[in-house]
């Protein structure tokens, strides 16, 4: 039965490949539904039919390919774990292919549109410089929401204008921070009653820290505030910082770095965004267009 072997499995991804907290939630939903699926089967009977099955059952229920690959991606690991714990012979997993993932272009925000954005909390009030200091840093910053709510004061150096972030994999990389960004946090800390380094650098009203949903909330309530008919979210501004740098010139190995992505082609999707922008700015402009 695979059920017992899920928690050795989460167990092992979490102390000797440093999963992040979000990964070891995701797979070990997914094996569950996996379980559910091939029921008290033996391990050592599995084979890709199994999986197949699973990925059609997964197809039937109307998911997205990009999950379908995600749990695809997690049984080719779970299988190989068990190959190398000698518990099974062979990885089922791995004679499955990988669907093909639709390609959908990134929505992001025109660059007034971040400055109406910007320009509409209430910086009279507390929770207002807050706001503003975290739509300034995931714009500035390029940030996924996830990092941005588990920075301590002590992680940005205001004076370089760095950041210090914990990414995927719980991977550290420094991060530049603008001007702008920076005056904003320096506003919020300076209405912050005893300010201590080690403390979340974005509280909530319960003087706690934020999460992923309430920045979500927020970003919402002042996208709809400023008139943004947009679903505005944490990562439409990632994908606005990564889109507005390409735009004026910066290279693709840097937005790379900035955004944290392991592999240069996940980034290459901006360059589609971009050529798109170019070529319609041609189709207006040029007389023979």
């Amino acid at each position: 039965m695979i059920e017992q072997y899920i928690e050795q499995f989460i167990t092992y991804l979490d102390a000797e490949r440093n999963a992040s907290p979000h990964t070891l939630v995701n797979y070990s939903v997914d094996l569950r539904e996996f379980s559910l699926v091939v029921g008290k089967k033996p391990l050592n009977t599995i084979t890709y039919l199994d999986v197949r099955n699973f990925l059609a059952h997964l197809n039937k229920n109307n998911f997205s390919k990009s999950s379908i690959s995600r749990k695809l991606a997690c049984l080719r690991s779970f299988f190989k774990f068990l190959v190398r714990e000698n518990i099974i012979k062979n990885n089922p997993a791995s004679a499955v292919a990988t669907p093909k993932r639709e390609k959908r272009l990134p929505h992001f925000l025109e660059e007034n549109e971040v400055t109406t954005l910007l320009n509409t909390p209430n910086l009279d009030a507390l929770d207002g410089c807050r706001d503003r200091a975290i739509i300034e840093t995931l714009y500035s910053s390029g940030l996924r929401v996830s990092e941005l709510v588990s920075l301590n004061v002590e992680t940005i150096d205001r004076l370089a204008g760095l950041i210090r972030v914990r990414g995927k994999g719980r991977k550290e990389r420094i991060v530049p921070l603008g001007n702008a960004a920076i005056q904003a946090i320096d506003g919020y800390l300076a209405k912050r009653p005893e300010v201590q380094l080690r403390e979340p650098l974005f509280l909530n009203s319960r003087s706690g820290r934020l999460t992923d949903r309430s920045v979500r909330r927020m970003l919402l309530k002042h996208a709809r505030k400023a008139g943004i008919a947009k679903e505005v979210s944490p990562h439409m501004l990632r994908h606005s910082f990564a889109t507005h740098l390409l735009n004026r010139g910066a290279d693709l190995r840097s937005v790379q770095e900035l955004l944290g992505h392991e592999n240069l082609s996940t980034t290459q999707i901006y360059t589609h965004v971009t050529t798109q922008r170019l070529k319609e700015a041609y189709d207006q402009a040029h007389p023979r267009a």
